[in-house]
């Protein structure tokens, strides 16, 4: 079985763009304070398009301890 993957943010590079909170089908995320991105773990489905679209790289996937079933 393979583990699932959510988005992090790696709030050190995060400028607080914007482009990430575009693009997530799930609307998971969110600027918190006008500092950086911050993900909701639970509405975070995986898809990768917020890591793709970064600017700046600020978003990693990150294995969680869900399975995938």
């Amino acid at each position: 079985m393979a583990k699932k993957q959510k988005a992090e943010v790696i709030p050190k590079s995060c400028v607080a763009c914007g482009s990430c909170l575009k693009v997530c089908p799930k609307k998971a995320i969110s600027i918190w304070k006008g500092s950086y991105a911050i993900v909701e773990k639970e509405k975070c489905v995986g898809c990768r398009r917020c890591e793709r679209e970064c600017p700046v790289n600020g978003i990693e996937m990150r294995e969680t301890h869900e399975k995938v079933v």
